[in-house]
């Protein structure tokens, strides 16, 4: 059994590794730092170089299988840039991986999160002080994916039988942002915590992107994208379940 992986600096890299593939498979994981909505936008910095650098380095690979690690988020369509420049280059790194000599398939995650995200833990410094955030409209649902689970799907989907598709793992129902975070305050302590008012917006983009604020605005289809990796089931189906285990594994 042998696991290769692109972005092996990343969280999500870094939990790969510590994993072992059914048979020999590189997977490309660069540019996943960049996919969960718990940075402020910052992550997008340099994005198209990273990511294209990672796929002409797995292309260049001797492999028996490719899992390229993508963004479930490119089904909502942004419409309006820099998130449209963002899918643009997205699927552009999934039409040269599957467009490529080595046998591949892209797997689509949902928005990550997990104990091993930096940036929630920035959040919870910020919550138990009181600090408010961007939590875009509460119509606007997103999916978002506990990194084991992301971890699980990627080894998943690691089989020749499923080279030249596209699969999905968003995790369970989607839910918004304002939701999400709202949730994940109250369980470090806060029960009450602020929102940044959208008439702040003008100001707020001192601070936060406008990547960030077109992605926790940008809603994803109500049902679950498919098709499913095979025989993938996610352990966290439940965000709160997820949240639970992440706090759990902050306190012991």
């Amino acid at each position: 059994m042998s696991l290769s992986i692109i972005g092996g600096r990343s969280e999500l890299g870094r939990l790969l590794a510590r994993r072992r593939a059914a048979g020999k498979a590189l997977v490309n994981v660069a540019g996943q730092h960049a996919n969960t909505l718990l940075h402020d936008g910052h992550a997008w910095q340099d994005f198209a170089r990273i990511a294209l650098a990672g796929v002409r380095r797995a292309l260049r690979a001797d492999a028996g299988l490719l899992v390229h690690a993508s963004f479930a988020f490119v089904l909502g369509r942004p419409r309006a840039d820099p998130l449209r420049s963002i899918a643009e280059t997205i699927l552009e790194c999934e039409r040269l991986v599957l467009s490529g000599a080595t046998p591949a398939c892209v797997v689509r995650l949902g928005y990550l999160y997990g104990p091993e995200s930096r940036d929630l833990r920035a959040y919870r410094k910020a919550f138990r002080i009181g600090r408010p955030y961007w939590a875009g409209p509460r119509d606007a649902r997103q999916y978002h994916l506990h990194q084991d689970d992301a971890v699980s799907a990627l080894l998943a989907a690691a089989r020749p039988r499923n080279a030249g598709r596209i699969l999905y793992a968003t995790g369970g129902k989607p839910v918004p942002f304002m939701q999400f975070m709202d949730d994940f305050a109250r369980r470090i302590g806060n029960p009450l915590p602020l929102h940044v008012p959208r008439i702040a917006r003008p100001v707020i983009r001192l601070i936060v992107r406008e990547e960030h604020m077109q992605q926790a605005a940008l809603a994803m289809p109500s049902r679950a994208p498919a098709p499913r990796v095979p025989g993938w089931k996610p352990a966290f189906a439940d965000y709160r379940k997820g949240l639970d285990q992440l706090v759990d594994a902050w306190s012991g």
